[in-house]
């Protein structure tokens, strides 16, 4: 991973961003962090939320953090802005939802009995789509727990993959990175270019990884040296989690300042 120093920022008309470990310091959203996010866009920076997080978080951001959107539930459903009206859009139609919802059910119920300890998250009520189980959030089970989960759930053809504090589990073909792409085609009537200097991600974990390979402008907050991915950002922050964000932000306000001058 390359230092921040070394991206060129310089046509950057977005920010699409990972939330816990990127966005939050120690689980919280800083003052700091958030008039990173409100500079950038007073200077038409558009910022994008892609999380983890259930469909509840989602509408919350949406309707009160000054985003351009909001992809929840590591793709599966996103909230955008039409016209002055909020959207929500799903990754698939609503009776593949309930078929895939139900097995899902069951998969995660057998996951929790296998790994003693195991428990849904808090927030898992607010979900729509996927599910999670706390390893590190209200639980301790860690990083062992965390392995043993994802190598249950993958045998039984659930997808599980974990953020920096869940292990997000759905059934259906989509992810952080296929909904990014919907998002441009369908909001932006735009697409990612092979050498792409527009859009830009940030992230720190492991359900980072498809954004990390599909972005030239892949960004990790410095925490994001402490997890082991087999597909690591191009760029590192010196800083972590919020601070790095706000890192992120700083070099683009740099640059900015430079054009005009």
């Amino acid at each position: 991973m390359l230092p921040l120093t070394q991206a060129d920022l310089s046509k950057v008309r977005a920010v699409f961003t990972d939330v816990d470990g990127t966005l939050t310091s120690k689980g919280l959203l800083k003052s700091s962090t958030l008039r990173a996010i409100e500079w950038l866009t007073a200077h038409r920076v558009d910022v994008v939320l892609v999380s983890g997080r259930p469909s509840g978080w989602g509408e919350c951001w949406a309707r009160q953090l000054p985003v351009a959107g909001v992809i929840v539930e590591n793709g599966g459903l996103a909230y955008v802005r039409r016209r002055g009206q909020l959207h929500k859009v799903y990754a698939e139609g609503p009776q593949l939802r309930r078929s895939n919802r139900a097995a899902l059910t069951r998969h995660v119920q057998a996951a929790l009995k296998a790994v003693p300890g195991a428990r849904l998250s808090m927030d898992s009520v607010a979900t729509e789509v996927d599910l999670a189980i706390d390893y590190a959030e209200e639980s301790t089970l860690g990083s062992r727990g965390a392995d043993r989960l994802e190598a249950f759930l993958h045998r039984r053809g659930v997808t599980a993959v974990r953020s920096s504090v869940h292990v997000n589990c759905w059934l259906g073909r989509f992810d952080k990175r296929t909904a990014v792409e919907s998002f441009l085609r369908r909001e932006w009537k735009t697409t990612l270019q092979k050498n792409e200097r527009r859009f830009v991600y940030v992230g720190d974990s492991f359900n980072d990884q498809p954004l990390f390979r599909a972005f030239p402008l892949s960004i990790g907050v410095a925490n994001v040296k402490d997890v082991e991915l087999e597909h690591p950002p191009k760029f590192v922050t010196r800083a972590a989690e919020g601070k790095g964000f706000g890192e992120v932000a700083d070099a683009i306000a740099r640059v900015r300042r430079t054009q005009r001058g």
